[in-house]
């Protein structure tokens, strides 16, 4: 089944009173079978126009402390998918990193992988209240927000860095400023076969509840 867009609720604006929050076992049972879907599982079509446009507007649903908006979206689409890999495959060998046709070949495709790649690009702000540390945050929860809203909408979705995201000189050519950091790249399209479970732990492992007479003084 596609979901059209159209067929959301529209966009509430400030000051709006928002529905409060009810028990739904179908948005919980979404939850609860999360899963990304492998990029090498990933094919056209992927989502454009206004389910594009739908998708990033519930990724930027996040929270966001101080109201900063710390991170902006890079689309890669169509043709550019290539390009920017080209140029991410030249820089690799002048600088001499890369010098095996396949590996530059490689390269180039990166990105061709799925049909649309959405770059969160985290853009801290200068705020006397608002550490860096939770913008940072809040542009990690819009890379998982995206995931969700991708999901809603049919697609397949997987989170990634990738080499790309720490070298300053490929986030240039993708046009991030030298203050700016890659969230992640976040490769949307239609899966191929349906994901399977891998291994998790479970949220008991990870389990402490603080008790004021554990605590040393």
């Amino acid at each position: 089944m596609t979901i059209a867009p159209h067929t959301l609720p529209l966009p509430p604006v400030e000051n709006d009173i928002l529905p409060a929050p009810l028990p739904d076992t179908a948005f919980l049972s979404r939850l609860a079978l999360r899963r990304s879907t492998k990029v090498a599982h990933l094919q056209a079509p992927g989502p454009e126009g206004a389910t594009l446009e739908a998708i990033l507007r519930i990724g930027a649903r996040v929270p966001d402390h101080g109201k900063l908006g710390p991170w902006r979206f890079i689309i890669l689409a169509g043709n550019d998918r290539h390009a920017y890999g080209q140029k991410i495959a030249a820089l690799l060998s002048a600088r001499g990193q890369v010098r095996e046709t396949d590996r530059l070949a490689q390269e180039e495709n990166r990105f061709l992988r799925a049909p649309v790649v959405v770059a969160v690009v985290s853009s801290p702000v200068e705020s006397p209240k608002v550490p860096e540390w939770e913008q940072v945050l809040s542009a990690g929860a819009v890379c998982y927000n995206l995931l969700l809203a991708a999901n809603g909408f049919g697609f397949g979705g997987c989170w990634l860095s990738e080499w790309v995201a720490y070298d300053r000189e490929a986030l240039a050519l993708l046009g991030l400023s030298p203050h700016e950091k890659l969230a992640g790249l976040v490769y949307m399209g239609t899966p191929t076969e349906p994901p399977s479970e891998r291994p998790r732990p479970s949220a008991a492992s990870r389990l402490t509840y603080w008790k004021a007479d554990e605590v040393a003084t």
